[in-house]
């Protein structure tokens, strides 16, 4: 059987979900919309390059326009979002009334309980809606399942996460693959895990630690906000401590923490001499040429989970490592792999009728072993160590 797929914004993540579609999906077609159309003509036309076929086609679309939007996936199986999270709840309510399978690549945790909230007419309309997918959220998740249930009793489970360069410049030692507000957005705002048994707000750059990450060495991590997404709740009564840390290479954290505590990260506007400005466009304005990748930068994207409890009437521990690399063949960073494909063999499982019909939290649509199995399938280096 074969499936139309729509994947809404043709930039990094949405190209690589794209062609993940078209080399997976058991694709008829894939239009790749995006509001600039030459954008997506640029996407569809790298993806049939690199598949060897026509199957990838652009569209033009305002992701903010319902009746394009509806008319647009009517005639699709399945929608991937990889436009910014404030249109994913317009995109949810458009799928619903089309009667398309959607997922997306979320990063606001508020948003996903919205969309949750539609449930009962997800499954009315008979199709089944998954947010926040990708890696951190996403797979970050996936793996936290896989280990809650790796044990007989599940106590804890810590997930480090990071995108890194492989060569990293100082002083930052990072280079920013995304829009510079939602790195601000991640190390400003506060998130909820689970501590001691209880959903815990948790502020970002905090709860600093050192550990060795082979064959990357000594890693920073701390607290961000958003990766974790709805896992926390869903988890909530089995687990005693469910975490998500940020990695970084050393020195990093510092810098950002100083640039907090200065007040740059704040969105209050201030009056500075004959100028009224936010200290947080300031900031950006200064930082963000400073630290973007640039177009041919080599990064590598790694995973580090550990799972704590009882199995066997013993105490164990499970640890699961995932390390991907910019991909020289095909010119996908890590990043655009591990987020792109996560969310896109998603969206294979939904359209071929393996998540049950509603709006469904990731870490419970599809058994989380299937979904590993289903990466490493595509090549990611997935490695679990129990002990």
């Amino acid at each position: 059987m074969s499936y139309r797929y729509v994947v809404l914004g043709a930039g990094r993540q949405g190209t690589a979900a794209g062609y993940d579609f078209a080399l997976h999906g058991d694709a008829a077609q894939v239009v790749m919309a995006d509001a600039d159309l030459a954008q997506a003509e640029r996407s569809a036309a790298r993806i049939n390059a690199l598949v060897g076929r026509e199957v990838a086609a652009p569209a033009a679309v305002d992701a903010a326009d319902q009746a394009a939007l509806r008319h647009l996936l009517a005639p699709a199986d399945g929608v991937l979002s990889a436009v910014p999270y404030f249109f994913n709840l317009g995109i949810t309510r458009a799928a619903i009334a089309s009667r398309t399978h959607m997922t997306d690549i979320g990063g606001h945790t508020q948003t996903v309980f919205e969309q949750l909230a539609l449930d009962e007419d997800a499954r009315a309309a008979g199709i089944s809606v998954v947010p926040d997918c990708g890696m951190g959220p996403g797979l970050i998740n996936t793996i936290g399942a896989y280990l809650v249930e790796a044990f007989d009793q599940p106590r804890e489970v810590r997930i480090y996460d990071g995108g890194l360069p492989q060569h990293p410049q100082p002083p930052w030692n990072y280079a920013l693959t995304f829009h510079i507000n939602g790195l601000t957005n991640e190390y400003y705002r506060t998130t909820t895990l689970l501590i001691g048994g209880e959903l815990t707000e948790v502020e970002g750059l905090t709860q600093y630690e050192r550990l060795e990450i082979p064959p990357l060495g000594e890693l920073e991590a701390f607290i961000t906000t958003g990766g974790a997404s709805t896992a926390p709740w869903t988890f909530h009564g089995r687990l005693q401590t469910y975490i998500n840390k940020t990695l970084r290479y050393p020195g990093h954290y510092e810098w950002f923490l100083a640039y907090k505590t200065l007040g740059l990260f704040s969105e209050a506007p201030m009056q500075v001499g004959d100028c009224t400005l936010k200290p947080r466009d300031f900031y950006h304005a200064l930082l963000a040429p400073k630290i973007t990748a640039p177009e041919g930068l080599r990064d590598v994207a790694v995973i580090h989970a550990i799972g704590r409890g009882r199995r066997g009437g013993q105490e164990a521990e499970t640890v699961v490592d995932v390390l991907d690399y910019y991909d020289e063949a095909t010119g996908f960073r890590a990043m655009e792999r591990l987020t792109g494909w996560h969310a896109a063999a998603m969206l294979i499982f939904q359209v071929s009728g393996q998540v049950p019909a509603g709006a469904v939290p990731q870490e419970t649509a599809v058994p989380p072993a299937a979904m590993l199995d289903a990466l490493q399938a595509r090549g990611i280096a997935i490695t679990v160590k129990p002990s």
